[in-house]
């Protein structure tokens, strides 16, 4: 590409927009019924409406089409809640993983996209940017607790809220458990109690050459 960029990830406007939308949404539409083996570019621009041309030339390949929707998915989430306690403000971020993991089309897609990650270094690698983007948007809940004393100074504040979010995944991806607002709203408290509790402090790191 002319700017050396990764396929797919330019943001442009106009008609070129409408067509990064269209694809983007036809990908969402062949991952959650076909899973990532099912993938096929040509069947992509098909669901799109546009030239095979155009897909092959902006995304390259599966996953480069794959990168920029976890990209657009990462844009388009929810910004964070404020509440004014660590509590609320943790149970707001872990009712929102709930919300997008029940709902029928995202809760398949992020499926999807996380098998696909287990096999393919550049899914694995896209996924792993999009979690971060979306820890990085909560991660000042916690340190806005810090300054408000309800959490020890050296919180890890991304550690928090990867906390909050694991149980829910686990949930979805190993134990078959029930899904519901309870758990959610569990996990959110057993991350602010750990918290408090200076669980997630970190720990000073130790020179091993002293």
């Amino acid at each position: 590409m002319a700017d050396g960029g990764e396929p797919g990830t330019l943001r442009p406007g106009g008609r070129t927009a409408r067509v990064r939308e269209a694809v983007l949404r036809a990908a969402e539409d062949a991952l959650t019924e076909e899973g990532f083996t099912g993938l096929d570019l040509a069947d992509i621009a098909r669901r799109a409406g546009v030239g095979k041309t155009t897909v092959y030339r902006r995304w390259g390949t599966v996953t480069g089409l794959v990168a920029d929707l976890l990209a657009d998915m990462a844009e388009q989430s929810s910004p964070r809640t404020e509440t004014g306690s660590l509590l609320g403000d943790l149970t707001a971020n872990a009712r929102l993983v709930h919300r997008t993991l029940t709902d029928p089309r995202q809760g398949a897609l992020f499926k999807a996209l996380i098998a696909a990650a287990t096999g393919d270094a550049r899914t694995a690698a896209a996924l792993h940017r999009f979690y971060d983007i979306r820890v990085r948007e909560w991660a000042p809940c916690v340190r806005q607790a810090v300054e408000r004393g309800e959490a020890p100074e050296g919180t890890d504040a991304h550690e928090v809220i990867r906390a909050v979010s694991a149980p829910l995944y686990y949930h979805l991806l190993i134990s078959g458990g029930r899904l519901d607002e309870a758990l959610a709203d569990r996990a959110a408290e057993a991350a602010a109690i750990a918290a408090r509790a200076g669980v997630y402090v970190r720990q000073p790191t130790v020179n091993s050459a002293s």
